[in-house]
């Protein structure tokens, strides 16, 4: 991603058009400022300067509108030809009028401030945007590849995937890979938000990290804007520059402003009642003179004075500059947030969905039992399930594979082949000739398989007391065993728990596909009180449902298993998201780091920026419901444009407070958590 300038559907209402010019792109401020020298030194010559011939202050007043005019008139006519009437246009209606009454200082004073106050808005609307670009900045613009047996500099659009990259000591990695050669710590932070560098090393198996990418392990997996450590390396590249993670967080990032809030679509539909009503009473206005005993000229100031004051340009600007600013925020932070809905709805959440496995524990369950049936050798027992479970990539297979092959030390292992995987169940695989099935006990006795053996029964009513996961071995017709696992809670996962509750989320549940025992066994050592098992990928799905009927529920997921009860709930918040295509497409919310502590963060940031979109709306609406009257009442156009600009200013600036956002969750002692789980209400599949 090299070019640092953002899409054009990036930009609000406000900064539709170039603000920039032949003097670059402040062009906009020096023509106000011009506009204001030219506006006091015509003023000061009206005053001061006795005989002085009329037409030098008018000329200067001429100058004066100009400069303070330029761009409101490019603006409005552009406004005008899209067929849209908005604040640009009344300004320009407005000065017109105060010219052709003779009143030049007035209409000068109000384009000029006018002019520099969109002249600064668009400045500090800038400030956010600038933080979103500096994202597309991180990736270097050429990289060290290996071509011909020789290393040469290409521009990073020219690398293809395959390419072996050479990355120095201290450069910033120019594409996303996994590592082939060289050990080094890498700073993730600009695209995970993790604080501390990440040990990496080469894959073990490049071949078959060439043939499944999206199965290398963290340790070996790099992205391109991270900072190499002190180690040289070489990484191969997966994805082109215009494919990597960095490039699809800034893209998705500029995307998510354009994506309204409720907030939003509330001021819209508001602007869309209250235009047609000012223009209205504007009109009415201008024919005041029929019914009050006074001049033309001054009913028709009023009307002018009306339109200037009830212009929402405040509320129009309102909500997008704290969207913009709080996804810019999150995004410095390692979060991917796509829009102001999920971004509002995060701070008005009632409950938290968890999923267990890799969310709340470290997703590396290990062996903590293998228990036989029928004289089977527990050694016979773990070949089976080894040779069976090395075929697959999910975690509890990996598991079996790594701690079952420790133990069986240098025993031959058979091969199994055709592995077949029975979603949220188990597998099945040949070996020998014999079908081998190894899964729940759940998966036995339903859908044409053999209920379990009496003595196996008894073995998985034990080890489920003891909340263990439950792997039961099939060999054709006869039960070898049952293997039971135990997952790791991760360190992060109490504390987080425990930062939430201290931002007000009463309700916290972890959802499981495991047994009911081996969920509450783990929802007791992480702090939760409420934890669901044995559940189906469309079960999670029931519990969301019925979850969101009491209020809005966020689902914290890996992306991929929970797809389906992410897209239900109100949000769906993935973990680890960072390189994997599936979880930054499907979730509302992406924790680019497998780090849950950022979860509290994200709430909070959240939070913030829903008080100071309705700070923002307050004192947008405030100042329009205090000029309307005004002016009607006397106010000039002068002082009416003064507080309308300051007021868009102010909410401007007050949104800009989201860009140095601080979690300052305050923590609270591990033993004010209640710890004892308690079982869910009854859903559609229940404990054996």
């Amino acid at each position: 991603m090299t070019s640092t300038t953002l899409p054009d559907h990036l930009h609000t209402k406000s900064e539709e058009h170039d603000h920039g010019g032949v003097l670059g792109s402040n062009t906009e401020l020096i023509f106000a400022l011009t506009s204001g020298l030219a506006l006091g030194l015509g003023f000061a010559l009206e005053k001061l300067a006795t005989g002085l011939p009329a037409w030098i202050p008018l000329a200067l007043f001429l100058i004066a509108y100009i400069f303070g005019g330029f761009f409101t008139v490019r603006e409005a006519f552009e406004n005008l030809r899209q067929k849209r009437f908005e604040i640009d246009t009344l300004m320009l209606v407005a000065a017109a009028g105060a010219a052709a009454l003779g009143a030049w200082a007035e209409g000068a004073l109000l384009l000029f401030l006018f002019s520099i106050g969109h002249a600064l808005e668009h400045y500090a609307m800038g400030r956010a945007k600038r933080a979103i670009e500096a994202l597309a900045e991180l990736a270097p613009r050429t990289a060290h590849v290996r071509r011909d047996g020789q290393v040469v500099e290409l521009p990073v659009e020219d690398l293809v995937v395959g390419d072996t990259v050479v990355v120095r000591p201290n450069e910033r990695l120019p594409a996303d890979g996994f590592v082939v050669v060289g050990t080094t710590s890498i700073n993730q932070a600009p695209v995970t938000g993790e604080s501390m560098p990440v040990d990496k090393q080469p894959v073990a198996d490049p071949e078959a990290a060439r043939a499944r990418p999206a199965q290398v392990g963290s340790p070996s997996l790099v992205f391109a804007g991270t900072i190499n450590g002190s180690g040289a390396i070489e990484i191969e590249t997966t994805r082109t520059s215009s494919d990597t993670t960095l490039a699809k967080v800034v893209r998705m990032v500029s995307e998510a402003e354009t994506q309204k809030s409720p907030t939003q679509r509330f001021t819209d539909r508001f602007e869309r009642i209250f235009v047609p009503v000012v223009l209205a009473l504007a009109f009415v206005l201008l024919f005041a003179w029929v019914v009050v005993d006074e001049p033309f000229r001054d009913s028709f100031y009023r009307a002018m004075a009306v339109l200037v004051a009830a212009s929402p340009c405040a509320l129009a600007i309102a909500t997008p500059s704290a969207v913009l600013s709080g996804v810019a925020r999150a995004a410095r932070a390692g979060v991917l947030i796509k829009g102001g809905a999920p971004l509002e709805n995060l701070g008005s959440l009632n409950a938290i969905a968890f999923d267990k496995t890799g969310t709340l524990t470290e997703g590396r369950p290990r062996i903590t039992d293998v228990m036989t049936v029928r004289g089977t050798k527990e050694g016979d027992l773990l070949a089976v399930a080894v040779a069976v479970e090395r075929l697959s990539d999910h975690p509890l297979a990996e598991a079996i594979a790594r701690d079952g092959g420790a133990r069986l030390r240098d025993t031959i292992i058979p091969a199994a082949i055709d592995l077949k995987s029975l979603t949220g169940k188990g597998v099945t695989a040949q070996l020998h000739g014999e079908t081998i099935w190894i899964g729940k006990p759940e998966m036995f006795g339903v859908d044409g398989v053999a209920p379990l053996g009496d003595e196996t029964t008894s073995v998985v009513a034990q080890l489920r007391l003891q909340g263990r996961t439950l792997m039961v071995v099939r060999r054709g017709t006869r039960d070898l065993g049952v293997i039971g696992l135990l997952d790791t809670p991760r360190p992060a996962a109490r504390p987080t728990l425990t930062a939430l509750r201290a931002l007000g989320i009463g309700r916290m549940i972890m959802i499981s596909g495991d047994h009911q025992k081996a969920a509450q066994a783990i929802a007791g050592q992480v702090g939760l009180t409420e934890a669901w098992g044995d559940l189906m990928p469309e079960d999670k799905v029931d519990a969301i449902k019925r979850l969101r009927a009491d209020g809005k529920i966020a689902m914290v997921g890996d992306g991929v298993n929970d797809a389906p009860a992410m897209a239900t709930a109100t949000v769906g918040i993935a973990m680890g998201a960072a390189g994997s295509d599936v979880a930054l497409e499907t979730a509302d919310v992406a924790l680019m780091s497998d780090d849950l502590s950022q979860l509290p963060f994200t709430v909070g940031l959240s939070r913030q920026t829903r008080r100071i979109i309705l700070q923002n709306l307050y004192v947008s609406l405030g100042i329009v419901a205090f000029l309307v009257p005004a002016t009607i009442l006397g106010l000039g156009i002068g002082p009416a444009v003064a507080l309308h600009e300051g007021s868009t200013l102010l909410v401007v600036f007050n949104a800009l407070r989201l860009l140095g956002y601080r979690d300052r969750t305050a923590p609270i002692l591990p033993s004010a958590i209640p710890a004892a789980p308690v079982a869910p209400p009854a859903l559609s599949r229940t404990s054996s």
